[in-house]
């Protein structure tokens, strides 16, 4: 019986044997091979290996798309432990997203120029070989041991919590590895890459959405080594390596003595950043900036406690009320109101307003209604000696914003979740993911905006952040790292749901879907310890600062 594979822009073939992705992209898009790394069956996103053996509606990914991008680096990952097993015999941590490139460090041992070269060399003869990526489906019993001989024992160890039976492996050669997405289906789809030297650990770079057959440039600010160094440092003081770590710290119920510690860390780092502010009289304004979801806002009022321990007297001025009339906002790609471009603000009101507060004067502060998307008269205010002004916005560091104020007279604070706690050595959390989790439960529960609302802007959202705002944070003073190590667990509560209201029909049903995939591998916290204080209170809602 001959069986019908429709393929989204390409029309529909038939077949009277089923079909592997590849053997549908030879026949309908052979010159597309390069790029394309899975494909979408009946909206599931499906490693290129997987066989239809029925009628299917299909649509290929490929590295122009986000989806596309990350099975990619997933892939690239792989290789490169593959490579360090091979090279230097010992495994490798994939920590952080650094500069649009990942930042390892080996499992054992110190990382020298001529590891890194020999690492470089072991993934590119990977890639030269071609070597088959092939899924396999086995028993959670036999999964762990298999991880366990290969010296993979957080991988064991994460299963042992996980209760997954069976599971979906991916198999390279003779050694096997795990991934809670798919992966391309050989070493030879990630041709395109770089790994460098960068002390303590190395740098995998990778194409991006933006540079889909490319390297972006790197640039690495030296504010984010030391993010990550007190991060580290966190992690060993609750004894939290990956998520393995977390599961056995709940069962054992640590999970108020995790949330507790972790909120500590975030009132010790903001009452440096206060104590290092206070101590330079100059400073008139506090220029706060992160993408969306950041946390910007209670990281805002957070310091405006600390500041005033300090002696000083915070103005907090949202950016938000600078917004054009709707009818002056700009517009992207598609026709949509482009909220994150530089030029939705009214830049000339805000220099003026900025110049006139520094100088002493009294200014009356503009109120964006965004119901009738139109400013009207706020505030008046007026700093003095001991007034600091708090600039809080997604371009708050763009210079273009504070353009009227001296250099000696602003700090520049950079906000955002820049690490998080790895399902295992390989599999990274995402903190792009982390902060659209975030988003997704505080749309819900404050605009009340659908999931699948949410999800469809996600891409907009990203593209703005890159576009607009990271861009800005190698100019940062500082850097305050927003990411909680438990709020995953307690997010999963609110967004598991959530995501599962995602119809079949939906074009992101695979983003969803890929979604609960992860939180399959993530312990639950309840929310009723979580502080009233705490930054992941903006997106669940019951904190004692209003967003």
């Amino acid at each position: 019986m001959a069986i019908e594979v429709r393929v989204a822009g390409k029309g529909a073939i038939t077949s009277e044997r089923p079909l592997s992705g590849r053997d549908v992209l030879r026949r309908v898009a052979p010159g597309d091979a390069d790029h394309v790394m899975a494909w979408r069956v009946n909206r599931y996103l499906r490693p290129l290996g997987w066989v239809v053996d029925e009628d299917a509606e299909v649509e290929f990914v490929d590295t122009s798309s986000f989806e596309g991008i990350e099975v990619y680096r997933r892939t690239l990952s792989w290789v490169l432990a593959l490579a360090c097993r091979r090279a230097l015999g010992v495994d490798v941590f994939v920590r952080h997203s650094i500069s649009h490139s990942y930042y390892c460090e080996l499992a054992e041992g110190e990382i020298t120029e001529e590891k890194v070269a020999r690492v470089r060399d072991a993934v590119q003869a990977l890639i030269d070989q071609d070597i088959p990526i092939v899924p396999e489906v086995l028993p959670l019993d036999k999964v762990r041991r298999i991880f366990n001989r290969q010296g993979n024992h957080d991988k064991a160890r994460l299963f042992r919590w996980a209760a997954q039976d069976p599971v979906n492996l991916y198999r390279c050669g003779k050694r096997y590895g795990f991934f809670y997405a798919p992966l391309a289906p050989s070493t030879g789809f990630v041709g395109t890459f770089d790994l460098l030297y960068y002390p303590p650990g190395m740098v995998l770079r990778f194409p991006t959405v933006a540079y889909p057959t490319g390297l972006p440039p790197f640039h690495a600010s030296s504010h984010l080594v030391d993010v990550f160094r007190e991060y580290g440092q966190w992690l060993d003081v609750l004894n939290v390596s990956t998520m393995a770590s977390l599961h056995e710290q709940v069962a054992q119920g640590r999970a108020q003595d995790l949330i507790l510690i972790s909120e500590a860390f975030h009132s010790q780092r903001l009452a440096r950043l206060a104590e290092e502010i206070g101590r330079h009289r100059d400073i008139k304004v506090l220029c706060l900036a992160g993408p969306s979801a950041s946390g910007k806002t209670t990281t805002a009022r957070r310091l405006e406690v600390q500041l005033q321990v300090c002696g000083l007297q915070p103005v907090t001025l949202s950016l938000d009320n600078y917004f054009l009339s709707r009818e002056q906002t700009p517009r992207d790609e598609e026709g949509n109101y482009d909220f994150e471009a530089l030029e939705a603000l009214d830049l000339e009101r805000i220099n003026s307003d900025l110049s006139r507060l520094v100088a002493g004067e009294e200014v009356q502060l503009p109120r964006f209604d965004f119901v009738t998307g139109s400013r009207k008269p706020g505030r008046t205010v007026r700093l003095g000696e001991r007034n600091v002004l708090i600039v809080e916005g997604i371009h708050g560091l763009n210079d273009r914003v504070t353009a009227s104020v001296p250099p000696d007279r602003k700090y520049r604070l950079f906000v955002a979740p820049l690490t998080g706690v790895s399902l295992d050595r390989h599999n990274r959390t995402s903190t792009t993911d982390n902060r659209l989790l975030r988003r997704l439960v505080r749309d819900h529960n404050t605009r009340g905006y659908s999931p699948e609302r949410t999800l469809l802007q996600w891409p907009s959202v990203v593209r703005g952040s890159h576009r607009h705002i990271f861009p800005h944070q190698e100019h940062a003073d500082a850097m305050f790292n927003t990411a909680l190590i438990y709020e995953l667990s307690v997010l999963k509560g609110y967004a598991e749901p959530l995501l599962r209201t995602v119809s079949e029909e939906s074009p992101v049903f695979g983003d969803a879907q890929r979604l609960l995939a992860m939180f399959r591998y993530v312990p639950v916290v309840p929310a009723d310890k979580v502080p009233i204080v705490s930054i992941i209170r903006e997106f669940i809602g019951g904190g004692c600062f209003e967003v």
